[in-house]
Formats: structure tokens, C-alpha cells, sequence
């Protein structure tokens, strides 16, 4: 067992060619995610006693304007591009030809290994107040709603298996490959607003994620400098707001409840606009992020927050729940929301749900750290290439197999919930109807695919 390195040590130990800029990204974007959620759940309780969870931003319209600056995911795509590209082509370099099957695992082991135990903890527990017939005034609202982000997860799971045909793609024609995404995701909104052609706006889950995806490949070979970030932030800016005032696309950037059309889900060109406009944002702030993050004391913060970011994300929505729980046990009166009593107890609540969420990253924290102690790793593109070595032939299927399964049952999960086990509550996946027992089993498979290949094929290049 090696020895426990600290957030100090791993700082001082950061290579001087890391980009620190795009660590601080990942942990503001999702910061901002949390932050929101916190912000916009209003849970109110009826005269029976039955509580709901509704939107802040319902209650209140004209508050939907924030959500220009609050829906930032496309930011934490971008970022997740950047890094994607910078490690596909440091193992493709160590394995002397492409690492498909390596990359996977390498990518997804972080981010699958505290999913899956956010999965098997909220699963149990579920169960187990179903099996009693016990459970509070938010027991079967909390069910449903916690697994509702892990959307993200299947999002950003299709993004990681994208990787490397995309990346070729952008090696090879550069800005035409994200022009094209962009036409595809255009194309699909005419074809879904002016020709009524049904269910074509699915495909702009990947269209519009993958654009975004792109910007990151551009970010890595450093295209984004000199004019083109003021070019992406007018441009998107622009284009945001002409669909929204002249086209069927709502003001929301993220999904509102009820609502006929949303820009989130599916995405829209409008939410594809928005990004480009975010990201040219943060690109002509990057000097002042860079300065920021030179300081030590921000760099350790953003090394210890990097460190347990997505355990916190898939945690705060129990932490949020278990707030109002609380309150709802402790007779605490939730005022109407939006009135000035509700917007006085809004501190308190996050507060509250913030050291909650911190106690739950505490116990279920060890799930996102890699298996020894590693200090932060220089970009990929400055990694040694190493002596090559052949891949293992077949895992590369294994693991597509794998992430797909994965991929499909994290989406399943993130409709269905944890709600209704024992009753078979279910939930329509791409015109397949799955329950959460299903679309655990998925994950648990691909899971084990990916593993599985990833091991092989480290055992050949080892």
C-alpha cells in the first residue's frame, strides 16, 4: 500500500506545462450544476401531507434568464473534450496504434466506480423502505428524483466512446468537423420544427453534446486563441437570442416542467448557440483563470475539489432532499415559494445542504480515488511516448459493447429512478420500456465489459 499523498504535496508536484485553467473549469462548471439545483427546488407540501418538488423558475418566469449563465454544462463537456484528446493520444503513443479498449477504461473507472456505488446505496435503501412500508413525506419524490443528473453521466459516457473516431475527424478537417456537427444539429431542428419528422430531434442528444465535445479537441491544439473566442461568443450570442425571439425555442436553457418544447431534452441549435457563446466566454477569460489558479492556495482548492467533484455531484441532490426531510420532520414551515420569507430561508437551506453533501463526500469519497497514489499528470501531449508496444486484437468490440450497455442503463436509470421497485415502475428508453432492476443490470454488464477489455489489453502493453 503506497502512502496517502497530500492535496499540498500533489500541488507542489504539478508539472509547470499543466493547463490549469481547465481543472478550475471542472470544478466551477459543476460547482455552478450543484449551486442551481440547490436554488431552483421548491418542495412544497399539500393539506394530505404529500409532497412535491417543483422549479423555482415556474414559479417565477422571469427568473428563467439566469439559466444563461447557470446552465454552464456545456462548459464541462468542452472541458471533458480537451482532456479526452490529450489522453487518447497519450496511450494511443504507449501502445503503438489505437487503445480504444484502454482509453475506455482509463476514462470511465473514476467516473463509473461512484456512480455505481451512488447506484447500489440509493438501490438498497429504496428497497428497504419499500420492503418496511416505512418512508417520510419525500420518500418516493427523493427516489425518483435523485437519479434524475445521472443523465449527465450517460451523456458524457457517449462522449468518452466518441473520442477517438471524432478525434480523427478533427485531425483530419480541423474547424469542418465541428461545422458539421453544427449543420447536423441545425438540420435536425428544421427537420423536427418545419417538416414535423418524428422523433429526428433525438439525434441532437448527439449532435449538439458532440459540437460542444468538439471545441475541447480544438482547445487541446490550441485553435482557440487570437480573435475566435470573441468570434464564438458573438456569434453564439447572437444566434441564442435571434432562435429564442424568432423561433419555437423557450427563453430556459434547462428543462422546465410541463413545458411542450425544451432546449435540453432533447437539445436544440438554441442550447448549442448557448454553449458556443459560454465557452467563447471562459476562452477570453482564460488569462485572468490562469493568474487565479497560480496562486497555491486556489491551486490546492482546485486539486481537493477536483478530487471528490463527482462524488459531490452525485450527492447533492440527497443532501438537498434530506434538508427539506429535515425541516418536514422538525415541523420547520416551508414558506410559499418565491415570497420573501422562502427567499430568506434560501441561505440557510443551501448552507445546510452543503455540509450535508461535504458528510456524504466524506464517507463515499474513497470510490472516486484511483487505486495508489498518483500525483497530477503532466498534459498528454507533453507524455513521453514510451516504448511501443502491440494492442491485444478484440477488446476493442468488448468495450464498445461495454460502454453502450452502460451507457443505455445510466439513461434508463436517470428516467425511471428508484421509485416504485416493487411495483415495476418503468420508464421508455429509445421505444424500449426498462424498469430500474433492468437498467441496473446494464450497467453492472458494461461495467464489468469495459473492465474486463481494459485489462487485456493493459496486459499486452505492460
Amino acid at each position: 500500500m503506497g502512502q496517502k499523498i497530500s492535496v499540498r504535496e500533489l500541488a507542489a508536484a504539478t508539472p509547470g506545462a499543466r493547463d490549469r485553467v481547465i481543472d478550475l473549469l471542472r470544478v466551477a462548471s459543476l460547482g455552478t450544476v450543484v449551486l442551481g439545483h440547490w436554488l431552483m427546488a421548491a418542495v412544497t407540501v399539500d393539506d394530505d401531507g404529500r409532497a412535491a418538488v417543483g422549479n423555482l423558475l415556474a414559479v417565477e418566469p422571469e427568473l428563467q434568464l439566469l439559466t444563461w449563465a447557470l446552465q454552464i454544462m456545456p462548459v464541462f463537456f468542452f472541458v471533458g473534450g480537451f482532456s479526452h484528446a490529450l489522453s487518447y493520444r497519450s496511450l494511443a503513443r504507449r501502445a503503438g496504434g489505437p487503445a480504444y479498449a484502454l482509453f475506455l477504461r482509463a476514462r470511465l473507472q473514476r467516473l463509473l466506480r461512484p456512480t455505481m456505488l451512488f447506484v447500489a446505496v440509493w438501490g438498497a435503501g429504496a428497497l428497504a423502505l419499500q420492503l418496511s412500508g416505512h418512508g417520510g413525506a419525500l420518500a418516493d419524490v427523493a427516489a425518483r428524483l435523485v437519479a434524475q443528473p445521472l443523465w449527465f453521466i450517460g451523456i458524457y459516457l457517449a462522449m468518452v466512446a466518441f473520442t477517438p473516431p471524432l478525434l480523427r475527424l478533427h485531425e483530419r478537417y480541423g474547424w469542418g468537423a465541428f461545422a458539421a456537427l453544427v449543420a447536423a444539429a441545425a438540420a435536425v431542428d428544421v427537420l423536427r420544427f418545419a417538416a414535423g419528422v418524428p422523433y429526428v430531434e433525438f439525434l441532437n442528444f448527439g449532435f449538439v453534446w458532440l459540437a460542444v465535445h468538439q471545441l475541447g479537441f480544438l482547445r487541446a491544439d490550441g485553435r482557440l486563441r487570437l480573435r475566435v473566442p470573441w468570434a464564438l461568443a458573438a456569434a453564439g450570442l447572437a444566434g441564442a437570442v435571434a432562435l429564442v425571439a424568432l423561433g419555437p425555442y423557450p427563453l430556459s436553457m434547462v428543462g422546465m416542467p410541463g413545458e411542450r418544447i425544451s432546449n435540453m431534452a432533447p437539445p436544440t441549435a438554441a442550447l448549442l448557440c448557448h454553449g458556443m457563446w459560454l465557452i467563447g466566454a471562459v476562452e477570453l477569460l482564460r488569462g485572468p483563470m490562469t493568474r487565479l489558479v497560480a496562486r497555491p492556495r486556489v491551486w490546492r482548492t482546485v486539486i481537493a475539489a477536483n478530487g471528490v467533484a463527482m462524488t459531490a455531484f452525485l450527492w447533492h441532490l440527497t443532501a438537498m432532499l434530506g434538508v427539506y426531510g429535515a425541516m418536514l420532520a422538525l415541523h420547520v414551515p416551508l414558506p410559499e415559494p418565491a415570497g420573501a420569507a422562502w427567499w430568506l430561508q434560501v441561505p440557510l437551506r443551501i448552507a445546510a445542504a452543503a455540509v450535508l453533501t461535504a458528510l456524504l463526500v466524506a464517507v463515499f469519497r474513497k470510490a472516486e480515488q484511483p487505486p495508489g497514489p498518483a500525483a497530477p499528470a503532466a498534459p498528454a501531449a507533453a507524455a513521453p511516448a514510451g516504448p511501443a508496444t502491440p494492442v491485444r486484437r478484440g477488446t476493442g468490440p468488448a468495450a464498445a459493447l461495454g460502454v453502450t450497455l452502460t451507457l443505455f442503463g445510466v439513461l434508463g436509470l436517470s428516467m425511471v429512478g428508484f421509485g416504485g421497485l416493487l411495483d415495476g415502475h418503468s420508464a421508455v428508453l429509445v421505444a424500449v420500456r426498462v424498469t430500474a432492476p433492468v437498467t441496473v443490470a446494464m450497467c453492472a454488464a458494461g461495467w464489468l465489459l469495459v473492465e474486463r477489455a481494459g485489462r487485456s489489453t493493459a496486459a499486452t502493453t505492460a
